[in-house]
């Protein structure tokens, strides 16, 4: 006996299970290190209607990235589902950097000498090298025309005519020859300094992971970091810091609290700041702490302090930095590492 069609019973999808399908196909079109954040899904009669929330790496091609996870969302649903998929959203809701890969540690040098490999990074001097370029190239065409123009019978043009016989005129003994003479030296000195040396004095060199590779950080960037990193330690109102090649000069004011703690934690905390910098060589670190004006280091309390008649007695004096009224003593309030 053959059941009628109507008779057979119907097959829902839920809503639920059609946004789960949808979330793991728009899965399947993402770029690697992209994910989906959530979806949805409606459904009506025989027709579904999905939206899906991606996350996509930085940088890509959103929109390229986009039409791809739209048509495997659309394709897989409707074909897993039996129901039809008109149209698939998909939102790109945020762009994520993606993590840089882990960056060996440097194996350290001998000591006083630089660990790392690798060239040191050269300034490229553009300005020199186009300025040098367009003099010489504007002398020599000067010069060549008016070679070309004598050759074909014309007149020298007046202006090498009068330097032939300026030259003439004045010897080596002039004033003016010799202040000439001192100037293309000194002009002849730079450009060799330019040719040579490897300029970029301003950044320091990184430990480099690869022969290939190298890198190089601002010290005004790696001055900024370290005074952040002063200024989280407690006690710490006020700090410059400068970073030079060979050392890091840090001067710290503190507010409150006891400055040869404060400064002993600027030590540990800055120190462990400088290795995370990941430079070829460590600078030597010199920290010097003061008390800011307008603090007060709190006194101590009675109880510690035997007084007689309100007044504190002679086997217990008031402790060497601190005076009678509370302010401490300025030699004693610096050190230098």
């Amino acid at each position: 006996m053959t059941v009628p069609a109507a008779g057979r019973g119907t097959t829902t999808v839920a809503p639920r299970a059609v946004r789960r399908i949808a979330e793991r196909a728009a899965a399947e079109a993402l770029p690697d290190g992209g994910s989906v954040i959530r979806g949805s899904a409606a459904v009506r009669g025989a027709s579904a209607r999905i939206t899906v929330g991606v996350l996509l790496p930085y940088p890509v091609r959103a929109d390229e990235a986009a039409q791809r996870i739209r048509e495997r969302a659309e394709t897989r649903t409707a074909a897993l589902t039996g129901l039809s998929v008109p149209r698939a959203e998909v939102r790109v809701d945020a762009l994520s950097a993606a993590a840089p890969p882990p960056v060996p540690e440097a194996e350290p040098g001998p000591p006083g000498g630089e660990g790392g490999s690798g060239p040191r990074i050269r300034a490229q001097r553009r300005v020199p090298a186009t300025v040098l370029a367009a003099v010489g190239a504007a002398a020599c065409g000067l010069l060549l025309v008016d070679v070309i123009a004598v050759r074909f019978g014309g007149a020298p043009a007046g202006w090498r005519t009068a330097v032939v016989d300026w030259a003439a005129a004045h010897g080596p003994a002039d004033t003016a020859v010799r202040l000439a003479g001192v100037g293309a030296a000194l002009v002849g000195a730079w450009l060799l300094g330019c040719a040579l040396l490897p300029g970029l004095r301003r950044r320091l060199r990184m430990a480099a992971p690869a022969p290939e590779v190298r890198a190089a950080l601002d010290r005004t960037a790696a001055a900024r970091i370290l005074r952040e990193h002063a200024l989280g330690v407690p006690g710490v109102v006020q700090a410059r810091v400068s970073v030079r090649r060979r050392r890091a000069r840090v001067r710290a004011g503190v507010g409150y609290g006891r400055p040869e703690e404060v400064r002993a934690e600027v030590v540990r905390v800055l120190g462990a700041s400088l290795l995370e910098l990941g430079l070829r060589r460590t600078p030597a670190l010199r920290v010097r702490v003061r008390r800011e004006p307008g603090w007060r280091t709190p006194e101590p309390e009675a109880a510690e302090v035997p007084t007689v008649a309100g007044r504190p007695a002679a086997a217990a004096p008031w402790p060497h930095d601190v005076d009678r009224d509370g302010a401490e003593d300025g030699p004693r309030n610096s050190g230098e590492a």
